[in-house]
């Protein structure tokens, strides 16, 4: 194992927001939150967060599956709630549950990623900011201090000059976890967000205009924090570059999956835990253990790059068959609420993450969304294990499943 530069020590949750039951009954599950969403964003903003790839068959891939999982609960187990604090890497959060990666979830509503970071730090569990996110590294660690994981795409450009700069700049503000992402090996078409005006650029035509003017909330958070950009990639563009000009920069010199040999090398690059995020089959899954991986992050991306992967809960059980002794193996794809986090658990991960419930949430209550999210996913997962009888996150795995859609590699 690498060192650990960050602090290893427990930190402080200041427990459920004091609007929680207040906003429980306007929004008591993320679906509220997703019917909400578009009467306070834009159409554009609403279709680039909610869409997927082709015509979103991978997100339903998704949520069927979870649906799919079953569980057995035993009875007589237990008198109260179960506490749910889990240990990841070394640090120790207030439940296993993350906060995803989302590339450009500022565009969905202007600061969401800031909002998300202090939702989390609040909260105590791990926020994950992509290097495509809308807040700086430095910014998100500052709001984030001691929950902060980073999120990293290839930058083959110069011999992988700004990955290995990004790794510095993440070391700095001691990031908990690097996660490399492998699963973007090429950019595929999101249709929903191509027909909203976003195919290349943000560069907002009468339509989009006229979607802003008339969510005055939505432009009144644009006014307070600017277009939406790749904020973290910016300072290696040209001085003073707009929005489009930075995306531009970005994508000329950022993509493709690592290779191996590459995950090497920033596995000897970064001092702290590293998970590589994408991971499906147990043989990937092995070979990254091989090289000193500590975290394996079963995806298919939220199904947002193609819609003929298997769902990442139908292929969590080989991986921890093959590494889940070795390695933390987490998930995402999917998780619409606590009880997706119990599947998860049940068929043994460590944690699971949610993105896309996140930008329904934000989009659907502002700046209290991730906040209210958070502590819905807490109460609905202590709720959950209880049903079941599990007295901890970990005794989750020791329920009988019914997983019709489980692979045999």
């Amino acid at each position: 194992m690498h060192d650990m530069t960050a602090k290893q020590a427990a930190i402080t949750s200041a427990g459920p927001h004091p609007n929680f039951a207040k906003n429980h009954k306007r929004f008591p599950t993320t679906a509220w939150m997703r019917e909400s969403a578009p009467r306070n964003v834009p159409r554009f903003a609403f279709e680039y967060g909610d869409t997927g790839a082709g015509n979103d068959v991978g997100i339903a891939h998704n949520w069927a599956a979870l649906d799919a999982v079953k569980i057995v609960p035993r009875y007589g187990v237990m008198p109260t709630l179960p506490p749910i604090e889990v240990e990841l890497f070394g640090t120790r959060y207030a439940a296993p549950i993350g906060i995803a990666p989302m590339g450009g979830p500022s565009l969905v509503w202007p600061g969401a990623d800031l909002l998300m970071a202090k939702a989390a730090q609040r909260a105590r569990i791990p926020y994950t900011l992509s290097v495509a996110g809308g807040a700086t590294i430095e910014q998100a660690a500052q709001a984030a201090p001691d929950v902060f994981w980073l999120q990293l795409y290839r930058f083959w450009h110069d011999d992988h000059k700004i990955g290995f700069d990004l790794i510095r700049r993440a070391q700095a503000v001691e990031a908990k976890v690097l996660a490399l992402t492998l699963d973007v090996p090429v950019r595929t078409t999101r249709s929903r967000e191509t027909y909203a005006g976003l195919a290349h650029e943000f560069r907002p035509n009468l339509r989009m205009l006229y979607e802003m003017t008339i969510r005055p909330k939505w432009l009144l958070a644009l006014l307070r924090n600017g277009y939406p950009r790749f904020a973290t990639i910016s300072q290696y563009a040209r001085a003073g570059a707009g929005t489009n000009e930075i995306i531009n920069y970005a994508r000329t010199r950022m993509g493709g999956a690592f290779s191996w040999e590459e995950v090497a090398r920033y596995r000897d690059k970064w001092k702290g835990p590293m998970a590589l995020k994408g991971i499906m089959h147990p043989l990937d899954a092995e070979k990254a253990v091989s090289l000193g991986v500590e975290g394996i992050w079963v995806s298919n991306h939220g199904g947002r790059q193609i819609e003929a992967l298997v769902p990442s809960i139908d292929c969590l059980p080989g991986i921890v068959a093959a590494v889940g002794k070795k390695t933390t193996v987490m998930l995402d794809s999917g998780i619409r609420s606590g009880q997706d986090v119990m599947r998860a658990l049940a068929l043994g991960a460590d944690a699971a993450f949610a993105g896309k419930s996140f930008l329904w949430a934000v989009a659907a209550m502002g700046d209290e969304g991730p906040a209210h999210l958070i502590d819905l996913f807490i109460d609905e997962l202590r709720s959950s294990l209880g049903q079941i009888g599990a007295l901890s996150p970990a005794a989750a795995r020791q329920a009988t499943v019914l997983h019709p859609g489980a692979i045999k590699f």
